[in-house]
């Protein structure tokens, strides 16, 4: 599959060069073709909570796997640009599941660790790298992990960074390109985890209202930096404002766009 390896290729490429990658997350179609026509946009990202939510499920594995690789197959197939797939923590096979985004067209994806032991969670980042060298690609291996975002409110925070590196620099020796860890917000931590991990190693989520500017994060050394299901949120902010604004007498948003 060239096109494939060449989607791979190019995906890796964002994620190691000095210029940060910003993947907006999406969750359909149109989502996606309007996200991958914006300029300066290089790839695209899917969202697994918003891709639930679509279809009416909770997050958490609880949209069924056919389903969920269905509107997957249906995004990549959509676009121009490499997509990576976040398939939660792997569905109870990450390899597997690996292979089967593969098949789809997808040529990254994110794995969530959820705290297990570190023997297990490294197993499961090592399947998902051998289903992408079985598959002759460099599948791009978002490795994440929940140190942060799985811990009691009072955590001490510098023992939090310390986990998360440890967890990540075993993620990286067993292949994954780079490590995912949600939560980390403060420039501090952020600056002690690209130190921990090594420059252009580390991704994480834009929150509103809380996260550095994408510039700052760039400057900090950070590979990546998504928006998860917080994309999916705007458009349902804008969505409900506008139909507030009808049904209290006005009319929809002037500047309105035909982007479908």
């Amino acid at each position: 599959m060239p096109d494939l390896a060449a989607r791979a290729r190019t995906l890796l490429d964002l994620h190691t060069a000095p210029e940060i990658l910003v993947l907006a997350n999406v969750w359909d179609v149109i989502s996606a073709t309007v996200v991958a026509g914006t300029d300066g946009v290089r790839a695209l990202a899917t969202a697994s909570h918003s891709i639930a939510a679509t279809f009416g499920y909770e997050d958490g594995e609880n949209i069924p796997l056919d389903l969920h690789l269905d509107m997957v197959a249906r995004i990549v197939a959509a676009v121009d640009v490499p997509v990576t797939m976040d398939f939660e923590a792997g569905y109870g096979d990450a390899g597997a599941t690996a292979r089967r985004a593969i098949e789809a067209g997808v040529v990254g994806g994110n794995l969530e660790d959820r705290m297990k032991p570190l023997d297990e969670a490294v197993a499961a980042v090592e399947a998902v790298v051998a289903a992408g060298r079985d598959a002759g690609i460099d599948f791009v291996l978002n490795a994440r992990t929940d140190a942060f975002v799985r811990a009691p409110r009072d955590a001490d925070r510098g023992e939090l960074v310390a986990e998360a590196i440890r967890r990540g620099q075993a993620f990286l020796e067993v292949g994954a390109p780079v490590v995912f860890v949600p939560g980390a917000i403060a420039r501090e931590e952020i600056a002690a985890l690209v130190d921990g991990l090594g420059p252009q190693k580390l991704t994480v989520i834009s929150v509103p209202g809380r996260s550095l500017p994408v510039s700052e994060l760039q400057s900090l050394g950070v590979a990546r930096v998504s928006t998860g299901p917080f994309t999916q949120r705007v458009a349902l902010t804008a969505l409900q404002d506008a139909v507030a604004a009808v049904v209290g007498g006005g009319t929809l948003p002037e500047g309105t766009r035909a982007l479908n």
